[in-house]
């Protein structure tokens, strides 16, 4: 089982889109059990999937109040998939954790259930755009981090960041065998300048690291969680189902 965060402190890049649309393209090819942990309190992966935010059905009380992590493990409408939603009460749980000497390596030792009961073969977390305890902890139960980077200028400081704080996590000894898994470049626009260029830029310090898939600029994708659906049932033949389908095979092959 690989557990993999995907993060970016920068808002808008895109990151709860890939977790999305990686999670269910991965589940609808049958060949994985992928299970989406939303460990954002603003609930958006929750409410993309079709979900209402309900109080007491996030990580809040299984972190802080010792509940059963399998009680809030529910099922989609994707075979394949499953889903561990948030809620507001998350937003408490940054100032809880940071009050807790093992505020770092307590969503890690959480999730070792999963591996005990070896249910999936992928988990993915989409973090909250901040550096704060929940990203952190993140980083520190994560086995793998993927890096949605939009192509913009602003998008390479931000890139700078999260890797210089997951640096910082794998140092501190908290998860010293965390890595890079990959970055996905979003919001490419190949009619101009700047997005062959931020591409070009990133691929020339992270050669092996950022994926040839390259998610295009769409406003199908933008729509589509407002409808509480992934893009491959909102509109299958759109840009955005073509390339999310091509990252999950490509995540795929790196992970054979």
């Amino acid at each position: 089982m690989n557990i993999v965060a995907i993060a970016n402190q920068k808002g808008g890049v895109g990151k709860t889109t890939t977790a999305i649309n990686l999670s269910t393209c991965l589940a609808s090819l049958g060949k994985a059990r992928v299970l989406l942990i939303d460990l954002d309190p603003q609930a958006n992966v929750t409410s993309g999937l079709g979900f209402t935010p309900t109080p007491n059905t996030s990580l809040y009380e299984v972190l802080i109040g010792g509940e059963r992590l399998a009680d809030r493990v529910i099922p989609t409408r994707f075979d394949n998939l499953s889903l561990i939603p948030s809620d507001m009460d998350l937003a408490g749980a940054e100032i809880e954790l940071a009050q807790a000497e093992d505020h770092l390596t307590r969503l890690r030792e959480v999730l070792s259930q999963l591996r005990v009961a070896a249910m999936y073969d992928f988990v993915f977390i989409d973090c909250p755009p901040s550096l704060g305890v929940l990203m952190t902890s993140a980083l520190a139960a994560a086995d793998e981090l993927l890096i949605p980077l939009q192509c913009e200028f602003f998008g390479l400081e931000g890139l700078a960041k999260i890797v210089h704080v997951q640096d910082q996590v794998r140092r501190s000894g908290a998860n010293p065998d965390g890595r890079i898994e990959g970055i996905v470049m979003t919001m490419y626009d190949g009619r101009t300048n700047l997005s062959r260029q931020v591409v070009e830029q990133v691929r020339e310090h992270f050669p092996d690291e950022v994926y040839q898939t390259v998610i295009r600029r769409s406003v199908r994708l933008g729509e589509a969680p407002s409808f509480g659906q992934a893009i491959i049932e909102y509109d299958p033949a759109s840009s955005g189902s073509v390339d999310y389908r091509s990252l999950a095979q490509e995540f795929l092959t790196r992970h054979r």
